[in-house]
């Protein structure tokens, strides 16, 4: 495992969910309502505007991508730069917005609603399938992270950040799930947990906001290994590259005094490093 290095100093206000499409990393930046995309090869760097506050990205079948903006999920489009609505959500929940989101080996997307002042539990996670949201019995989260799902497409992680829980749910073949239960959990002194992201292994990787770090868990919940970083809030790691063994991780300036920025300047910028078990391919959203 090769330390962090900085590839791209954006200083991103509150930099998410990195995801390793088509030969580039593609991230958002929620607060500043922009999609970055970063080509490794050729060091090209491209960003377009949102309209709305704008939690992820996920790349769908037909090459568009399904942007979780505030106000519902949106079809996104790079070559035009054009954002569609495909469904609204939560309309009687106006200080709510989308936060994070995950493509399962079925096509489906998971993804999770949150208060946007991160205080009332008024979030909840969902699943989107072929046009169609169902909510989902996960509710009552002031702030969702993940969901992130196993290889094989059984379970379902999810993390309660400001709890400091991640925890678990079994997914059946027609996207259900099943009681949640608990994972790993995490002292609120060492950080809090963010975005979840998986291996090939099946482990668990966390990244830690205030933490200075991302964690891998083995399925059993055992901490195996951490990755320390010159930036306190660490929010998504995601693998990608020819082998699936480069990681970026996307951080935040979010909530940082002036005097806590001098001291770690390269707070949201993109970082790069190497692992020795490969992520799994994202896959695409069904339409």
């Amino acid at each position: 495992m090769s330390e962090p290095s900085n590839v791209w100093d954006l200083h991103c206000e509150l930099g998410e969910g990195p995801v390793w499409v088509g030969g580039a990393l593609w991230f958002v930046d929620i607060k500043k309502q922009h999609v970055h995309r970063y080509d490794p090869a050729t060091g090209a760097k491209r960003s377009w505007d949102a309209p709305e506050q704008v939690g992820f990205i996920v790349p769908e079948e037909g090459g568009a991508f399904v942007a979780g903006l505030q106000s519902g999920l949106h079809r996104f489009t790079p070559e035009t730069g054009a954002f569609d609505l495909i469904a609204e959500m939560e309309p009687e929940r106006p200080d709510n917005r989308l936060n994070d989101g995950v493509s399962d080996p079925a096509g489906r997307l998971w993804f999770g609603t949150m208060d946007n002042k991160e205080r009332e539990k008024s979030g909840a996670f969902y699943r989107y399938e072929r046009g169609a949201v169902v909510r989902t019995h996960i509710e009552g989260i002031a702030i969702t992270n993940g969901p992130a799902v196993s290889p094989d497409g059984r379970i379902l992680y999810f993390v309660d950040t400001l709890a400091g829980t991640i925890e678990a749910a079994d997914i059946d073949r027609h996207g259900a799930l099943g009681p949640r239960r608990p994972f790993v959990r995490i002292d609120p002194k060492e950080g809090h947990p963010d975005g979840p992201t998986i291996d090939a292994e099946g482990c668990v990787w966390i990244s830690l906001y205030a933490g200075w770090e991302t964690r891998r868990y083995s399925p059993a919940g055992e901490l195996l290994q951490r990755v320390r970083f010159p930036a306190a809030n660490i929010t998504k790691i995601a693998f990608g590259g020819d082998d699936l063994r480069t990681v970026w991780a996307t951080t935040a300036r979010q909530l940082l005094k002036p005097e806590e920025i001098e001291r770690q300047p390269e707070a949201g910028d993109l970082f790069e490093f190497r692992v020795d078990v490969p992520g799994v391919q994202c896959p695409l959203v069904a339409r």
